[in-house]
């Protein structure tokens, strides 16, 4: 498996290679966002992990030409941020999966294994289940037509049950990928928002399993 690195920690990004080559990853470094961005087309890599402040085009930047071009190259995002925004803004320009740093390297081989192993097919503007529809670009949610406001958090979690609305999604998955928490209450709790707002029906829970979103 071919993955790209693109970090100006020089340091860190040279660690996270060694780390990567040692479980068998072929990885390249770069440390720019201009340079990055260049060899993210030119390479056939099978994902990409992306640092958020770079010099020359920042990772939200970067991702978004990519996606505009429609190249779906899976990409992590990496940044020392945590705000409820990073995560929502991360995904709403085309990531596939966000990490906070400081974080353990075995989750982070975890993370790029599973963004790797989804098919790299162009995903639609707008997210449709049902009668609700969830625009990224536009952070925006309708309910029958009707507009309908949500937090960051409320769309992050709404967003990520809708891309993945053919399985059931664990309230342990939703914490890593909405809140990169261990507090299960924050899933019901949130899950509870959104309910409210969109319709109860719309999120079914899977007794002993999760949340699936229906139409």
């Amino acid at each position: 498996m071919r993955i790209l690195v693109v970090d100006d920690e020089r340091s860190l990004a040279r660690a996270i290679k060694r780390g990567l080559e040692a479980e068998g990853f072929t990885v390249d470094l770069e440390h720019d966002g201009v340079r990055g961005l260049a060899a993210i087309r030119l390479g056939d890599y099978d994902a990409v992990v992306l640092d958020i402040m770079l010099p020359g085009r920042n990772g939200y930047d970067v991702v978004t030409t990519l996606r505009e071009e429609g190249n779906w190259t899976p990409v992590l995002l990496l940044s020392a941020k945590d705000g409820e925004y990073d995560v929502a803004d991360g995904l709403d320009v085309g990531a596939d999966d966000y990490l906070t740093k400081p974080f353990a390297f075995v989750v982070l081989v975890a993370r790029i294994r599973a963004i790797a192993r989804r098919p790299a097919t162009a995903r639609p503007a707008t997210l449709e289940v049902g009668a609700v529809t969830l625009d990224p670009a536009l952070h925006e949610v309708r309910v029958a037509g009707e507009k309908v406001e949500l937090t960051s958090r409320e769309f992050a979690l709404l967003e990520y049950l809708m891309r993945h609305r053919e399985r059931v999604v664990s309230k342990t998955e939703l914490l890593e990928h909405v809140w990169d928490s261990e507090d299960v209450n924050l899933v019901e709790q949130y899950v509870g928002y959104v309910r409210r707002k969109i319709g109860r029906e719309r999120i079914a829970t899977v007794r002993g399993a999760g949340y699936r979103a229906v139409g």
